[in-house]
């Protein structure tokens, strides 16, 4: 890239000892290990880690995908670091990263360059630790990321069909720091430097450890003991009931600390910190990044990841949905953690600075687009609040959904000298745009008016997953009918402004609760509304979702009633069938099986007579 040879070498953290050593650097502090490519951007958890580490004064490294398979020459490069090494499989579960839905090698992967595959393994988290801790055995290695953060604790895993340990038994390592690390790892890295033990540090919040003298005493929390590994290994139910507490005390304000029997060993999870503040976020999105892949990567191809990316501004973090299938708030949190509107106009401002910049923004979103500085108007109700979602069964009263704010960004974006357009392409939550109690009506119907009419590229990807309501509440999504309501304003709109752009909906198939029937119904629904859907996929069991706990025990973590669930691959198959009514291979298929369910009606409304 031509922006990369503008700067010098020293721009981004040494990936070798020659790059430390023009730092002046002949011993590192810390030394990340990551699955991902070196990516200098925000949006790249091992480059804001490591910009964190060295606005406090300590010299990091980064290797970035070592080759585990040859002598280990990649995890001796450096040697060993003074204080920790840091391991993170990278921005995604590796497994997920590397196979599909229906477990086939993915063909490529989109935080190497060029694509290529097979440069991480699976379980990248646990393969990297245990290396450095044969390597190493006395220095601590401290786990972070989605990978760590979602098996914290027994999980099911869906690649090898069992349930699983915490990754810290798995791994070896000394301590995990789970969901977004910032604020515990800025508390480490203080005690660290004040030369307080590694093995002192079980106070912090927000991280996990294994104890062999069971649980250690603290005055300042209280505990709340899971059943054990080896409880939820004999009895299904004992693994469900876990996942209720795990799942609603993650997201209060006021936790309690979790422990867990597993083997002869405890492990401890200390509650986490509250809701980072708006200066907070700033600090770590104000970092000097260079935004660009390293220059190491130049002659190997893009990294796309990075590309889909590179022009984009992530406005905040977290997601209130709680959606059944989703990992977001398991790992960012339930409530929202926003950028002041000064460090979102100076980071598009860095970018409109970029030689490449042609004047678009490929997105001003975030996790969901519309959640943007959105947060409860009391916030000690918020505080003392442990239910999993801000909108599901219905929308909180306590929630502030007034999108006066992001129209405001949107419009000084929109407006600044080099930008053309500023596109809106995250996930977007239209139930909260048309939500019947609300208190600023006006203002939501101004939101999506500048939205349809600024804001889109052609293409408004949105995901109302299902059209079926009892399969929408399972997932903890909104009534069907919003997306129709959302549909037909967006074609308005369009038409008043002569605007030639369309709405493509994602839809799942497979997710616990739902049916072959309700996949029939799904087809003739959309079919109604002009789709031949494209953006479509099986449900796919991650660790720490209620979809996946119910998947593997076949109950619902709440209730602990029986739900049916498609498992095996020819009920997934049929399933997915639903999706293409309109490919001549499925036709008799789906006849057949509406026949059988006696819904002639809905292979009329398919097929016709």
């Amino acid at each position: 890239m031509k922006d990369n040879e503008q700067l010098p070498l020293t721009a981004w953290l040494p990936t070798t000892m020659k790059e430390a050593r023009k730092r002046g650097w002949d011993e590192l502090d810390v030394i990340i290990i990551s699955g991902d490519a070196y990516v200098d951007h925000p949006a790249f958890g091992n480059a804001v880690i490591g910009r964190i580490i060295e606005s406090m004064g300590l010299r990091v490294a980064i290797v970035a995908q070592p080759n585990w398979q040859d002598d280990l020459r990649d995890f001796k490069k450096f040697g060993k670091p003074r204080l920790f090494f840091g391991v993170s499989a990278g921005n995604m579960d590796s497994m997920v990263n590397k196979y599909t839905a229906g477990k086939r090698l993915r063909s490529s992967d989109a935080y190497t360059p060029g694509g290529e595959t097979n440069h991480r393994p699976d379980y990248a988290s646990i393969v990297y630790s245990k290396i450095l801790k044969e390597l190493y055995p006395d220095t601590p290695v401290v786990l972070g990321g989605v990978e760590a953060s979602l098996r914290r604790v027994t999980h099911y895993d869906y690649w090898q069909d069992k349930l699983m340990p915490n990754i810290l038994t798995q791994s070896g390592a000394d301590m995990l720091i789970y969901g977004m690390g910032e604020q515990p790892l800025r508390d480490i890295l203080k005690l660290l430097k004040k030369g307080v033990p590694f093995e002192n540090l079980k106070t912090i919040k927000q991280v996990a450890f294994l104890s062999e003298e069971g649980l250690p005493k603290n005055k300042n929390w209280k505990s709340f003991e899971l059943n054990s590994h080896e409880k939820c290994l004999m009895d299904k139910k004992a693994y469900a009931k876990n996942f209720r507490f795990i799942e609603t005390e993650s997201n209060k304000q006021n936790a309690r600390r979790l422990y867990q029997k597993v083997g002869d060993k405890t492990l401890v999870i200390n509650p986490p910190y509250k809701v980072m503040t708006e200066k907070e976020v700033d600090a770590s999105f104000d970092l000097p990044f260079t935004r660009l892949p390293h220059p190491k990567y130049k002659k190997r191809g893009d990294i796309s990841a990075f590309e889909m990316i590179k022009f984009s501004v992530n406005m905040h973090r977290g997601c209130f949905g709680g959606c059944s299938f989703c990992t977001i708030s398991a790992h960012q949190g339930k409530l929202i953690a926003s950028r002041s509107k000064k460090s979102i106009l100076k980071e598009v401002e860095h970018i409109t600075r970029m030689p490449d910049f042609k004047g678009y923004l490929s997105d001003l979103g975030g996790p969901s687009a519309n959640m943007y500085q959105m947060k409860g108007i009391d916030q000690e109700m918020c505080d003392n609040c442990s239910l999993p979602s801000c909108v599901h069964p219905t929308i909180c009263s306590n929630l502030d959904t007034d999108p006066s704010k992001m129209i405001e960004i949107y419009r000084e974006v929109s407006a600044m000298e080099k930008v053309k357009k500023a596109h809106v392409s995250s996930g977007l939550r239209y139930d909260l745009m048309f939500d019947p109690k609300s208190t600023h009506p006006k203002k939501d119907a101004e939101y999506v008016e500048q939205l349809v009419s600024h804001h889109v590229s052609g293409r408004l990807k949105v995901a109302p997953e299902h059209t079926e309501d009892h399969v929408l509440d399972m997932m903890r999504k909104p009534s069907f009918k919003y997306f129709s309501h959302f549909k037909k304003r967006f074609e308005e709109i369009c038409e008043k402004n002569n605007l030639k752009q369309e709405i493509i909906p994602y839809f799942i198939s497979s997710h616990p609760g739902c049916e072959g029937k309700d996949m029939a119904a799904l087809a003739a629904k959309t079919k109604e509304l002009g789709y031949k859907l494209e953006q479509v996929q099986d449900f796919t069991p991650t660790p720490m979702t209620v979809a996946t706990v119910i998947y593997y025990s076949g109950l619902h973590p709440y209730t602990l009633k029986p739900v049916k669930t498609a498992i095996s691959y020819d009920e997934k198959s049929k399933q997915r069938k639903f999706f293409f009514w309109y490919k001549e291979e499925n036709k008799n298929f789906i006849k057949n099986s509406l026949a059988k369910m006696k819904r002639m009606d809905l292979s009329k409304q398919l097929f016709g007579q």
